[in-house]
């Protein structure tokens, strides 16, 4: 391996000495099968620092391949990926905010409100009758964390039936689990409020104005070949799950969930992320007007109840062992996917970092991603301090 004086040639460009030890990182997870490729990016108080965005596009931000096949195609900084679960974060989190500053939703609306079918059929002290959008957000719901609904349901209703009738575990608010159920029906609710489904209205209100052209649900048929795959699927889909959505459950419901569903790229996730850390701007650096104003982000992005839970609305937080790393402050926010992608927001010293791949091809065991994710994040952070 190259000294980090060195520059060391990648992939389809050539790494820079500056992020040389993140670069290492990301190779040496690639050598040892922890996923086949990988794009990712840095933005730092206003600019994009990686990948380079002007001559000499040394900053090439991506590194491997589709596959572990020799001949696969390379990755490239436009790669875009199946995001998994930061879809809560990039679509549903971003909607509620947008609603709620609009007034147009309050975050302690109950949920039985918005979808009757949630407690029609409960009993009167049934606890689900406390559930409320926030809880939904912070993940403490008393909700289960995951079930394969897609195993017991075929179309898009079903389950949908089937995850308003789960019963919680826990009382609302007395314990953070976190749950794709409760974003199912987090999505859900947010349609029923717009009158539309959840990705035309996030495309128009988020996606086009912050110019997130990559960024979507379902992508069309001629363009799956240029999205990596995340898994060989031999027990449930049987076959290659390429450009279509990883996560069952979204799978079912048509690939737009609230939960999981969303494809995006590097580039796009840090737009985004910049909004976030510019929100309250009159003006952001991009010469256009901010989609979130301060008060929304600070509310946001405050940690939840109950006491210990590092979960804040819809967002994470860093915690002890966190895959943000050593040197996000306590006043940072972020999310995983399950696929092997991440975001994560410094909003304190106005820096976000993007790590894009497919961990979980050929198949789900490999978990040297939570390796990974810390190693190259602090690798990031300390090429910035220098």
């Amino acid at each position: 391996m190259p000294t980090k004086a060195e520059s060391t040639e990648i992939g389809s460009g050539r790494a820079p000495s500056r992020f040389g030890a993140a670069y290492r990182v990301l190779e040496e997870a690639i050598a040892a099968r922890a996923f086949p490729g990988c794009a990712f990016g840095v933005w730092v108080g206003g600019e994009v620092v990686l990948p380079a965005t002007h001559p000499p596009a040394t900053h090439i931000g991506a590194l491997g391949r589709f596959t572990f096949e020799p001949e696969s195609p390379l990755v490239s900084a436009e790669t875009a990926y199946d995001v998994a679960s930061l879809t809560k974060v990039v679509a549903t989190t971003a909607a509620m905010m947008l609603l709620v500053q609009r007034q147009q939703i309050d975050v302690d609306t109950l949920l039985g409100d918005l979808l009757p079918g949630f407690v029609v059929g409960r009993a009167p002290g049934d606890a689900a009758r406390k559930v409320t959008l926030r809880h939904l957000l912070a993940h403490n719901s008393g909700l289960p964390g995951y079930v394969e609904l897609f195993r017991r349901t075929t179309t898009p209703e079903a389950l949908f039936r089937a995850c308003l009738e789960l019963p919680l575990e826990v009382e609302p608010g007395t314990r953070a689990e976190y749950s794709d159920p409760g974003f199912i029906l987090l999505g859900k609710a947010l349609e029923v409020r717009t009158g539309e489904t959840l990705d035309l209205w996030l495309g128009r209100e988020v996606l086009r104005p912050l110019g997130m052209s990559a960024t979507g649900f379902c992508p069309a048929p001629a363009l799956r070949d240029a999205i990596p795959p995340t898994e060989e699927d031999t027990w449930f889909r049987h076959r290659l799950i390429q450009g279509e959505v990883q996560d069952e459950n979204a799978w079912v419901l048509g690939g737009v969930a609230g939960h999981a569903g969303l494809f995006s790229n590097v580039a796009d996730l840090l737009r985004y992320a910049a909004e976030i850390v510019n929100a309250g701007a009159e003006i952001s650096p991009k010469g256009a007007p901010n989609l979130f104003e301060a008060a929304t982000v600070k509310r946001f992005t405050q940690r939840q109840e109950p006491e210990g839970s590092s979960r804040a609305l819809g967002w994470d937080t860093p915690s002890a062992n966190s895959s943000a790393g050593k040197h996000f402050s306590g006043h940072s926010v972020g999310h995983l996917g399950f696929s092997g992608c991440s975001l994560w927001i410094d909003l304190e010293a106005a820096v976000a970092i993007v790590l894009l791949t497919n961990r979980t091809l050929p198949d789900r065991k490999s978990q040297l991603i939570r390796e990974v994710r810390p190693a190259f994040h602090d690798a990031i952070r300390e090429a910035l301090q220098r």
